[in-house]
């Protein structure tokens, strides 16, 4: 999913993103928690102020972004609690 990324220089000279634009809304990100290079690639999976996560690549090349993963808190949270609702239905411990 391409999207708009505002960025600046980090002190390795790799563009950092600090805020994304989706669907019209604009989400400042509060933390990069990982980055690391691809084949052609850089990554960066942030931490929106909107509490969700994001894996966000960049083509040097063509100063391009996409949008490669989304996780939001509440999904991350249902499937821990499902999880755990199985195993105690199973009569594991």
């Amino acid at each position: 999913m391409r999207i708009e990324v505002e960025s600046e220089a980090g002190h390795s000279g790799i563009e950092t993103p600090k805020r994304i634009r989706l669907d019209g809304r604009v989400v400042e990100i509060v933390e990069t928690i990982d980055r690391w290079p691809g084949r052609d690639y850089y990554y960066f999976k942030v931490k929106g102020d909107d509490g969700n996560l994001y894996i966000l690549r960049l083509d040097e090349a063509r100063r391009d972004w996409e949008l490669t993963m989304f996780q939001s808190p509440p999904a991350q949270s249902h499937s821990a609690i499902h999880h755990e609702g199985q195993k105690r239905g199973n009569g594991m411990s």
